[in-house]
Protein backbone atom coordinates (compact mmCIF):
# COMPACT_ATOMS: atom_id res chain seq x y z
CA UNK A 1 0.00 0.00 0.00
CA UNK A 2 1.61 3.35 -0.99
CA UNK A 3 2.27 5.96 1.67
CA UNK A 4 2.20 9.26 1.68
CA UNK A 5 4.84 11.55 3.39
CA UNK A 6 3.26 14.58 5.11
CA UNK A 7 4.34 17.79 3.98
CA UNK A 8 7.45 19.46 6.37
CA UNK A 9 6.66 22.19 8.01
CA UNK A 10 8.28 24.67 5.38
CA UNK A 11 5.82 23.17 2.98
CA UNK A 12 2.97 23.23 4.98
CA UNK A 13 3.40 26.90 5.79
CA UNK A 14 3.12 27.88 2.10
CA UNK A 15 0.37 25.01 1.58
CA UNK A 16 -1.56 27.72 3.77
CA UNK A 17 -0.42 30.63 2.56
CA UNK A 18 -1.67 29.60 -0.87
CA UNK A 19 -4.92 28.83 0.87
CA UNK A 20 -5.70 31.84 2.75
CA UNK A 21 -5.64 33.37 -0.83
CA UNK A 22 -8.10 30.57 -2.29
CA UNK A 23 -5.83 28.31 -4.00
CA UNK A 24 -5.13 24.59 -3.17
CA UNK A 25 -1.37 23.15 -4.13
CA UNK A 26 -0.20 19.99 -3.07
CA UNK A 27 3.34 18.93 -2.26
CA UNK A 28 3.82 16.77 -5.18
CA UNK A 29 2.79 20.42 -6.99
CA UNK A 30 5.62 21.93 -4.92
CA UNK A 31 7.81 19.64 -5.99
CA UNK A 32 7.06 19.86 -9.79
CA UNK A 33 7.46 23.92 -10.05
CA UNK A 34 11.03 23.77 -7.79
CA UNK A 35 12.14 20.81 -10.53
CA UNK A 36 11.08 23.61 -13.41
CA UNK A 37 13.40 26.12 -11.06
CA UNK A 38 9.92 28.45 -11.08
CA UNK A 39 10.20 27.62 -7.34
CA UNK A 40 13.92 28.02 -4.77
CA UNK A 41 14.19 25.28 -2.37
CA UNK A 42 13.17 26.07 1.35
CA UNK A 43 15.99 27.40 3.49
CA UNK A 44 17.53 24.72 5.21
CA UNK A 45 17.87 25.27 9.25
CA UNK A 46 19.42 23.84 12.38
CA UNK A 47 19.18 20.06 13.16
CA UNK A 48 16.31 19.10 15.71
CA UNK A 49 18.37 16.95 17.84
CA UNK A 50 18.31 13.09 19.14
CA UNK A 51 17.26 11.50 15.75
CA UNK A 52 14.60 14.49 15.14
CA UNK A 53 15.68 15.50 11.93
CA UNK A 54 16.06 19.21 10.80
CA UNK A 55 13.90 22.16 10.33
CA UNK A 56 13.66 24.53 7.14
CA UNK A 57 12.13 27.16 6.23
CA UNK A 58 10.55 29.34 3.03
CA UNK A 59 12.12 31.61 1.21
CA UNK A 60 10.55 35.04 1.53
CA UNK A 61 9.92 35.23 -2.60
CA UNK A 62 8.33 31.82 -2.01
CA UNK A 63 5.04 33.16 -0.69
CA UNK A 64 4.10 35.25 -3.34
CA UNK A 65 5.56 32.27 -5.46
CA UNK A 66 3.08 29.93 -4.47
CA UNK A 67 0.11 32.18 -4.83
CA UNK A 68 1.09 33.50 -8.18
CA UNK A 69 1.68 30.17 -9.77
CA UNK A 70 -1.45 28.66 -8.43
CA UNK A 71 -3.24 31.38 -10.16
CA UNK A 72 -1.37 30.78 -13.13
CA UNK A 73 -1.03 27.33 -13.67
CA UNK A 74 -3.24 25.24 -15.56
CA UNK A 75 -2.91 22.53 -18.06
CA UNK A 76 -0.89 22.55 -20.93
CA UNK A 77 1.26 25.61 -19.99
CA UNK A 78 4.89 24.98 -20.06
CA UNK A 79 7.24 26.26 -16.79
CA UNK A 80 9.20 28.15 -19.90
CA UNK A 81 5.33 30.22 -20.50
CA UNK A 82 4.83 30.25 -16.46
CA UNK A 83 8.09 31.61 -15.79
CA UNK A 84 7.72 34.58 -18.68
CA UNK A 85 4.67 35.30 -17.35
CA UNK A 86 5.45 35.67 -13.80
CA UNK A 87 8.34 37.90 -14.84
CA UNK A 88 5.73 39.93 -16.54
CA UNK A 89 4.23 40.77 -13.17
CA UNK A 90 7.19 41.57 -11.32
CA UNK A 91 6.44 38.28 -9.38
CA UNK A 92 10.26 37.07 -8.20
CA UNK A 93 11.08 34.06 -10.58
CA UNK A 94 14.51 32.91 -9.91
CA UNK A 95 16.59 34.81 -12.45
CA UNK A 96 18.24 32.11 -14.31
CA UNK A 97 14.98 30.58 -14.74
CA UNK A 98 13.81 33.73 -16.73
CA UNK A 99 16.71 34.08 -18.90
CA UNK A 100 16.66 30.63 -20.01
CA UNK A 101 12.69 31.33 -20.81
CA UNK A 102 13.84 34.20 -22.86
CA UNK A 103 16.66 31.67 -24.73
CA UNK A 104 13.91 28.93 -25.39
CA UNK A 105 11.80 31.58 -27.10
CA UNK A 106 14.64 32.24 -29.46
CA UNK A 107 14.91 28.26 -30.05
CA UNK A 108 11.59 28.39 -30.70
CA UNK A 109 12.16 30.07 -33.74
CA UNK A 110 12.92 27.51 -36.75
CA UNK A 111 13.95 28.53 -40.14
CA UNK A 112 12.55 26.55 -43.95
CA UNK A 113 14.57 23.81 -44.29
CA UNK A 114 16.39 23.52 -41.33
CA UNK A 115 14.75 19.95 -40.85
CA UNK A 116 17.32 19.03 -43.29
CA UNK A 117 20.20 16.85 -41.55
CA UNK A 118 23.16 18.59 -43.08
CA UNK A 119 22.13 21.71 -43.47
CA UNK A 120 24.08 22.99 -40.12
CA UNK A 121 27.20 21.80 -41.60
CA UNK A 122 26.91 23.81 -44.96
CA UNK A 123 28.55 27.07 -45.70
CA UNK A 124 25.99 29.44 -45.86
CA UNK A 125 25.86 30.28 -49.94
CA UNK A 126 25.21 26.44 -50.26
CA UNK A 127 22.85 26.34 -47.42
CA UNK A 128 20.97 29.35 -48.69
CA UNK A 129 20.91 27.78 -52.19
CA UNK A 130 19.60 24.20 -50.49
CA UNK A 131 16.68 26.24 -48.83
CA UNK A 132 15.91 27.69 -52.69
CA UNK A 133 15.69 23.93 -53.72
CA UNK A 134 13.56 23.36 -51.33
CA UNK A 135 10.85 25.87 -51.36
CA UNK A 136 10.90 26.04 -55.13
CA UNK A 137 9.65 22.53 -54.74
CA UNK A 138 7.77 22.32 -51.53
CA UNK A 139 6.54 26.42 -52.18
CA UNK A 140 6.78 27.14 -48.06
CA UNK A 141 6.94 30.62 -48.02
CA UNK A 142 6.70 33.38 -45.33
CA UNK A 143 3.49 35.37 -45.36
CA UNK A 144 4.09 39.11 -46.44
CA UNK A 145 0.87 40.23 -45.87
CA UNK A 146 -1.56 38.64 -43.36
CA UNK A 147 -5.15 38.28 -44.52
CA UNK A 148 -6.89 40.94 -42.46
CA UNK A 149 -4.42 43.43 -43.57
CA UNK A 150 -4.61 42.66 -47.20
CA UNK A 151 -8.70 43.12 -46.48
CA UNK A 152 -7.99 46.35 -44.89
CA UNK A 153 -5.99 47.91 -47.71
CA UNK A 154 -8.54 46.31 -49.89
CA UNK A 155 -11.18 48.25 -48.66
CA UNK A 156 -9.27 51.50 -48.43
CA UNK A 157 -7.93 51.60 -52.17
CA UNK A 158 -11.35 51.31 -53.59
CA UNK A 159 -12.65 53.92 -51.67
CA UNK A 160 -9.64 56.06 -52.09
CA UNK A 161 -9.10 55.14 -55.90
CA UNK A 162 -5.58 56.16 -57.07
CA UNK A 163 -2.60 58.00 -54.96
CA UNK A 164 -1.94 61.86 -55.23
CA UNK A 165 0.58 62.79 -57.56
CA UNK A 166 3.00 64.27 -54.47
CA UNK A 167 2.73 60.63 -52.97
CA UNK A 168 3.63 59.18 -56.37
CA UNK A 169 6.38 61.47 -56.61
CA UNK A 170 8.50 60.50 -53.77
CA UNK A 171 9.12 57.43 -55.26
CA UNK A 172 12.30 57.36 -56.96
CA UNK A 173 12.93 54.17 -58.27
CA UNK A 174 11.86 53.66 -61.62
CA UNK A 175 12.59 50.14 -62.38
CA UNK A 176 12.24 48.87 -58.67
CA UNK A 177 13.17 44.68 -58.08
CA UNK A 178 9.99 42.91 -57.56
CA UNK A 179 9.94 40.24 -55.70
CA UNK A 180 8.12 36.79 -55.41
CA UNK A 181 7.50 35.47 -51.89
CA UNK A 182 9.80 32.73 -52.09
CA UNK A 183 12.61 35.81 -52.79
CA UNK A 184 11.30 37.21 -50.26
CA UNK A 185 11.76 34.51 -48.25
CA UNK A 186 15.11 33.56 -49.13
CA UNK A 187 16.14 37.53 -48.04
CA UNK A 188 14.41 37.17 -44.71
CA UNK A 189 16.44 34.03 -43.96
CA UNK A 190 19.71 35.31 -45.17
CA UNK A 191 19.50 38.14 -42.99
CA UNK A 192 18.62 35.79 -39.91
CA UNK A 193 21.42 33.14 -40.61
CA UNK A 194 23.89 36.18 -41.12
CA UNK A 195 24.24 36.63 -44.72
CA UNK A 196 24.82 40.08 -46.37
CA UNK A 197 21.50 41.65 -47.75
CA UNK A 198 21.92 44.53 -50.08
CA UNK A 199 19.70 47.68 -49.31
CA UNK A 200 18.10 47.31 -52.57
CA UNK A 201 16.98 43.70 -51.30
CA UNK A 202 15.59 45.18 -48.41
CA UNK A 203 13.77 48.09 -50.67
CA UNK A 204 12.55 45.01 -52.37
CA UNK A 205 11.21 43.23 -49.69
CA UNK A 206 9.35 46.08 -48.17
CA UNK A 207 7.76 46.95 -51.63
CA UNK A 208 6.78 43.05 -51.22
CA UNK A 209 5.15 43.56 -48.02
CA UNK A 210 3.03 46.01 -49.98
CA UNK A 211 1.57 44.26 -53.12
CA UNK A 212 -1.40 46.62 -53.96
CA UNK A 213 0.57 50.14 -53.58
CA UNK A 214 1.85 51.42 -56.98
CA UNK A 215 4.90 53.20 -55.32
CA UNK A 216 6.75 53.31 -52.30
CA UNK A 217 8.61 56.05 -50.83
CA UNK A 218 9.49 54.58 -47.82
CA UNK A 219 11.42 51.77 -49.98
CA UNK A 220 12.34 54.66 -52.30
CA UNK A 221 14.43 56.13 -49.43
CA UNK A 222 16.07 52.76 -48.91
CA UNK A 223 17.46 52.31 -52.37
CA UNK A 224 18.49 55.49 -53.07
CA UNK A 225 20.49 56.02 -49.41
CA UNK A 226 23.81 55.86 -51.15
CA UNK A 227 22.63 58.41 -53.86
CA UNK A 228 20.79 60.81 -51.26
CA UNK A 229 23.29 61.06 -48.58
CA UNK A 230 26.53 59.70 -49.91
CA UNK A 231 28.69 60.56 -47.09
CA UNK A 232 26.39 59.20 -44.50
CA UNK A 233 25.84 56.14 -46.64
CA UNK A 234 29.75 55.63 -46.57
CA UNK A 235 29.75 54.84 -42.98
CA UNK A 236 26.91 52.28 -42.61
CA UNK A 237 27.40 50.48 -45.90
CA UNK A 238 29.86 48.08 -47.13
CA UNK A 239 31.03 47.48 -50.28
CA UNK A 240 28.25 45.20 -51.58
CA UNK A 241 25.77 47.64 -50.36
CA UNK A 242 24.42 46.00 -47.45
CA UNK A 243 24.25 47.52 -43.68
CA UNK A 244 28.50 47.57 -42.51
CA UNK A 245 27.23 47.77 -39.20
CA UNK A 246 25.20 44.82 -38.56
CA UNK A 247 26.65 41.96 -36.72
CA UNK A 248 27.76 38.97 -38.57
CA UNK A 249 26.37 35.45 -37.34
CA UNK A 250 22.94 33.92 -36.86
CA UNK A 251 20.75 36.70 -35.60
CA UNK A 252 19.36 33.94 -33.04
CA UNK A 253 22.54 33.72 -31.73
CA UNK A 254 22.81 37.48 -30.96
CA UNK A 255 19.28 37.18 -29.34
CA UNK A 256 20.18 34.37 -26.81
CA UNK A 257 22.97 36.34 -25.97
CA UNK A 258 21.17 39.08 -25.13
CA UNK A 259 18.86 37.06 -23.17
CA UNK A 260 21.94 36.42 -20.73
CA UNK A 261 23.22 39.92 -20.96
CA UNK A 262 20.87 42.28 -20.96
CA UNK A 263 19.43 43.66 -17.38
CA UNK A 264 16.26 42.37 -15.94
CA UNK A 265 14.66 45.72 -15.93
CA UNK A 266 15.48 46.23 -19.43
CA UNK A 267 13.75 42.49 -20.92
CA UNK A 268 11.32 43.77 -18.34
CA UNK A 269 10.86 46.98 -20.45
CA UNK A 270 11.62 45.15 -23.94
CA UNK A 271 8.50 42.68 -22.66
CA UNK A 272 6.69 45.54 -22.04
CA UNK A 273 6.83 46.97 -25.06
CA UNK A 274 6.26 44.71 -27.06
CA UNK A 275 2.85 44.18 -25.15
CA UNK A 276 2.28 47.60 -25.98
CA UNK A 277 2.84 47.30 -29.53
CA UNK A 278 0.78 44.42 -30.32
CA UNK A 279 -2.20 46.19 -28.32
CA UNK A 280 -1.93 49.06 -29.96
CA UNK A 281 -1.47 47.44 -33.62
CA UNK A 282 -4.67 45.26 -32.90
CA UNK A 283 -6.68 48.78 -31.82
CA UNK A 284 -5.54 50.54 -34.75
CA UNK A 285 -6.97 47.71 -36.74
CA UNK A 286 -10.47 47.67 -34.81
CA UNK A 287 -10.42 51.30 -35.24
CA UNK A 288 -10.03 51.60 -39.18
CA UNK A 289 -12.63 48.89 -39.58
CA UNK A 290 -15.08 50.71 -37.30
CA UNK A 291 -14.45 53.32 -39.52
CA UNK A 292 -14.77 51.78 -42.95
CA UNK A 293 -17.97 49.85 -41.92
CA UNK A 294 -19.13 53.54 -40.96
CA UNK A 295 -18.45 54.97 -44.31
CA UNK A 296 -16.74 57.62 -42.19
CA UNK A 297 -13.17 57.79 -42.98
CA UNK A 298 -11.09 59.42 -39.68
CA UNK A 299 -7.72 59.45 -37.77
CA UNK A 300 -7.72 55.40 -37.98
CA UNK A 301 -7.59 55.36 -41.81
CA UNK A 302 -5.39 58.08 -42.03
CA UNK A 303 -2.73 56.60 -39.75
CA UNK A 304 -3.11 53.12 -41.54
CA UNK A 305 -2.09 54.82 -44.75
CA UNK A 306 0.72 57.06 -43.57
CA UNK A 307 1.95 54.41 -41.36
CA UNK A 308 1.44 51.37 -44.02
CA UNK A 309 4.83 51.98 -45.67
CA UNK A 310 6.69 53.18 -42.59
CA UNK A 311 8.13 51.19 -39.64
CA UNK A 312 4.28 51.08 -37.54
CA UNK A 313 3.02 49.66 -40.13
CA UNK A 314 5.88 46.89 -40.40
CA UNK A 315 4.53 46.17 -36.70
CA UNK A 316 1.01 45.85 -37.81
CA UNK A 317 1.62 43.03 -40.13
CA UNK A 318 3.81 41.04 -37.71
CA UNK A 319 1.31 41.76 -35.05
CA UNK A 320 -1.72 40.16 -37.43
CA UNK A 321 0.96 37.66 -38.86
CA UNK A 322 0.25 35.96 -34.83
CA UNK A 323 -3.04 35.66 -34.88
CA UNK A 324 -2.51 33.45 -31.43
CA UNK A 325 -0.32 35.46 -29.23
CA UNK A 326 2.03 33.66 -26.69
CA UNK A 327 4.43 34.20 -23.95
CA UNK A 328 7.17 32.70 -26.11
CA UNK A 329 6.53 34.92 -28.60
CA UNK A 330 6.12 37.77 -26.40
CA UNK A 331 9.75 37.31 -25.33
CA UNK A 332 11.79 36.87 -28.49
CA UNK A 333 9.80 39.95 -29.77
CA UNK A 334 10.87 41.79 -26.41
CA UNK A 335 14.76 40.52 -27.42
CA UNK A 336 14.10 41.97 -31.01
CA UNK A 337 13.25 45.35 -29.80
CA UNK A 338 15.88 45.01 -27.70
CA UNK A 339 18.48 44.05 -30.30
CA UNK A 340 16.76 46.65 -32.18
CA UNK A 341 17.93 49.58 -29.81
CA UNK A 342 21.87 48.33 -29.81
CA UNK A 343 22.22 48.74 -33.29
CA UNK A 344 20.23 51.99 -33.30
CA UNK A 345 22.82 52.95 -30.70
CA UNK A 346 25.77 51.77 -33.25
CA UNK A 347 24.33 53.97 -35.90
CA UNK A 348 24.27 57.05 -33.97
CA UNK A 349 27.95 56.43 -33.12
CA UNK A 350 28.69 56.09 -36.97
CA UNK A 351 25.84 59.05 -38.10
CA UNK A 352 25.91 61.52 -34.88
CA UNK A 353 22.37 62.90 -34.37
CA UNK A 354 21.26 60.77 -37.22
CA UNK A 355 17.92 63.00 -37.38
CA UNK A 356 16.12 60.96 -34.67
CA UNK A 357 13.55 63.74 -34.90
CA UNK A 358 11.90 61.74 -37.64
CA UNK A 359 10.31 59.08 -34.72
CA UNK A 360 8.15 61.65 -33.50
CA UNK A 361 6.53 62.27 -36.78
CA UNK A 362 3.18 60.35 -36.51
CA UNK A 363 2.90 57.01 -37.85
CA UNK A 364 6.73 56.34 -38.45
CA UNK A 365 7.12 53.85 -35.42
CA UNK A 366 5.02 52.70 -33.08
CA UNK A 367 4.53 54.80 -30.32
CA UNK A 368 5.92 52.33 -28.31
CA UNK A 369 8.46 51.89 -30.04
CA UNK A 370 9.54 55.49 -30.38
CA UNK A 371 9.70 55.82 -26.64
CA UNK A 372 11.59 53.10 -26.14
CA UNK A 373 14.09 53.96 -29.16
CA UNK A 374 14.46 57.58 -27.77
CA UNK A 375 15.45 56.47 -24.16
CA UNK A 376 18.17 54.01 -25.19
CA UNK A 377 19.39 55.67 -27.75
CA UNK A 378 19.11 59.72 -27.00
CA UNK A 379 18.30 59.59 -23.36
CA UNK A 380 15.09 59.66 -21.58
CA UNK A 381 14.48 63.26 -21.56
CA UNK A 382 14.00 62.62 -25.83
CA UNK A 383 11.24 59.45 -24.95
CA UNK A 384 9.34 62.13 -22.45
CA UNK A 385 9.13 64.45 -25.28
CA UNK A 386 8.18 61.86 -27.68
CA UNK A 387 5.13 60.42 -25.27
CA UNK A 388 4.39 64.37 -24.48
CA UNK A 389 4.05 64.92 -28.68
CA UNK A 390 2.16 61.60 -29.17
Amino acid sequence: MASHKPPSVADQQLIEHAARHGFTITVKQLAVWRRAGLLPGNIPGGGLGRGWGSTSTPTPEGFDLVVALARLAGRGKRPADLALLLFAEGVPVPEATVRAAFRAAVDAVALPGEDEPSSDDLELDERLNQLSNALADSGQTVTLVPARARRIDERIARILGELPAEIVDLDQNAEPSQFTPQDATLTAVSATLGGSVPVQDIGALLRAMSPGMPVHPFASLVETTQDDVPEAADRVLAEDGSLAFLPDGDARDLLRALADTASLEDLATGWRTAQQVREWALDLCERVEGELDAGQLGEAVTQWVHGRQLLSGLSVIETLRDRRWSPSKGAFSALMLLFQCQMFVMLDSLVPGCQWHVLQIPAVVPPPVRDLILSKVVGPEAAAAGEAAG
